[in-house]
């Protein structure tokens, strides 16, 4: 087995254009979105700035990427396709791991309009354990081993009422996650569990929270994982799931395409590097940043965590 992985996190690129968007399409809760847009988002989430990562991703060549979440702004089928073509520009879907978040769930939507444009990125390593009869359901969580590391995806996309942008996981899947985090542990891989909303109880507004996070830090806390990552804050995010004796790093990034309207929510993506050490893991944080002055990304902040068997980490260099 290799003992070292490098990879990205990207989230949040809300990479869609609503310019040409009928109004049938808005006979629902995305005529709100769809306002947001107009008069909001459109000016926040840049194709300059997703260019600028692209061409940054190729000048660090990450061997894999994780992309947390919220690819599209409204959830409508010409997004879904839309966003497709720029899955493909990122990399082959076994290069590309992809998890929904909110927005692409933003009313229920069939399958085939929907995430069956993106299936490649969000199956696990074995798609014949996804029910053809019900993709939804049986895709999360997905699993992926790449080297000595363990992608873990979960869906936290459920359509919401108007006005709230909750996620949630429900029992099947959780009770899933507990029975891959315990089969990854037992094969000694550096398990990272992706998801789109952020898992900590308390960090997130009500209306926008996960709804079952404490039954998911509960999981997290019984069979142990080596690092968490999210999206959907539109900001940094670094915070702890205690588990017995210890915790385990949680990680938040801005919206890969936020041109940075708002000061510190310019766009962010995260490199890791995973090592195996004597004792445990060594994972180095690098955190690259969209430069407006110069159109381009730029190192800003690493940081290096040394991680333990069984999840525990030292909080030396943690911020």
């Amino acid at each position: 087995m290799r003992d070292s992985f490098f990879f990205a996190q990207v989230s949040d690129p809300h990479l869609t254009s609503l310019e040409q968007v009928a109004w049938r399409d808005l006979v629902n809760k995305r005529v709100l979105g769809y306002l947001s847009w107009r008069r909001r988002r459109r000016k926040e989430h840049r194709g300059e700035v997703l260019d600028a990562l692209r061409a940054d991703l190729v000048q660090t060549a990450p061997e894999h990427i994780a992309v947390t979440g919220d690819l599209t702004h409204i959830g409508l089928p010409a997004e879904f396709r839309e966003a497709r073509g720029w899955l493909e520009s990122l990399g082959e879907p076994c290069r590309v791991t992809v998890i929904p978040g909110n927005h692409d769930a933003y009313i229920a939507t069939g399958w085939g309009d929907s995430f069956a444009h993106w299936h490649e990125y969000l199956e696990s390593d074995d798609p014949t354990t996804v029910n053809p009869s019900a993709p939804a359901e049986g895709t999360f969580p997905s699993l992926r081993i790449r080297g000595p590391v363990a992608l873990i995806g979960l869906s936290t996309a459920t359509p919401s009422p108007p006005f709230m942008a909750t996620g949630s996981l429900g029992e099947r899947q959780l009770q899933r996650l507990a029975e891959l985090l315990e089969a990854s542990g037992r094969q000694g891989l550096f398990r990272v569990v992706l998801l789109h909303h952020p898992p900590v109880p308390g960090e997130e507004k009500w209306r926008k929270r996960l709804t079952d996070a404490r039954r998911f830090c509960e999981v997290i806390a019984g069979q142990g994982a080596e690092l968490v990552l999210h999206g959907h804050q539109h900001r940094p995010v670094q915070s702890l799931i205690e588990i017995p004796g210890t915790h385990v790093p949680v990680f938040g990034i801005p919206s890969a395409s936020a041109i940075g309207l708002r000061p510190g929510r310019e766009a962010q993506y995260h490199l890791y590097t995973v090592k195996r050490a004597d004792v445990g893991w060594q994972l180095d944080v690098t955190v690259r940043a969209y430069q407006a002055e110069t159109g381009d990304f730029a190192e800003v902040s690493q940081t290096r965590l040394e991680v333990a068997c069984r999840s525990g980490f030292s909080r030396d260099g943690f911020p």
